[in-house]
Parts: structure tokens; C-alpha cells; sequence
């Protein structure tokens, strides 16, 4: 369950400006905030069933967003390139300017998602 929950946020993270407002509600209270169907249906004065089903059909959209472009995917293979870039630097005095890129650059990344 965690491993659905990381992945989750993960692709909330890059396609939630895709997504309704009630959409991102929901996902944000069940998977951000960790509130059960139970308390968010309390809050939209919907039914548990509804809430389910909402994001269960919200679940299906995300993955077929990264099925058709890969977000995701392109942004994890950048940060294992990171890590391969960081091996590969010489052990000699330009070692330290080139970790200070790679950290800049993965920086970048990072903001990118947010």
C-alpha cells in the first residue's frame, strides 16, 4: 500500500493541473492528508461509495496520463542519471564544481515538479 501511496503522490505531483477541482480534493485528502473514505465524504456530504468510486476513476485517469506521456518515468531515469553523473566525477580539483552542477541541476528538478 505504501508503494501505491508514493506512487500516487508522485503522479498527483505532475498531472494534477490535469485533474477537476473535486478531483484533486479528494486525492489530496486521501492520499496527502491520509483521511479515510469515511471523513471525506463527511466533508463533501457525499457517500463513502461516491468518494470511492471518485477516486478509484481519478487513480485510472493518473496512470493513463503517465501511460500516454511518461512524466514520471522521464523524471526518474533524470535523477538515476544524476546519481551516475555523480560517480563518474574525477577525483581531482574541478570534482566540487561539477557535484555543485549536478546539485544545481537536480534543484531544477525539483522545482520543476512542484
Amino acid at each position: 500500500m505504501l508503494e501505491k501511496t508514493v506512487r500516487m503522490n508522485s503522479l498527483f505531483d505532475f498531472y494534477q493541473p490535469l485533474l477537476t477541482n473535486k478531483q484533486r480534493l479528494y486525492l489530496e485528502r486521501y492520499y496527502l492528508d491520509d483521511f479515510s473514505l469515511g471523513e471525506i465524504s463527511e466533508e463533501f456530504n457525499v457517500s463513502r461509495q461516491a468518494v470511492y468510486d471518485n477516486i478509484r476513476r481519478t487513480e485510472a485517469m493518473l496512470e493513463e496520463y503517465e501511460k500516454k506521456l511518461g512524466l514520471y518515468k522521464k523524471y526518474q531515469e533524470r535523477l538515476a542519471l544524476f546519481e551516475q553523473l555523480k560517480t563518474l566525477v574525477p577525483d581531482d580539483n574541478r570534482k566540487t564544481q561539477l557535484l555543485e552542477l549536478i546539485d544545481t541541476l537536480e534543484k531544477l528538478e525539483e522545482e520543476g515538479v512542484s
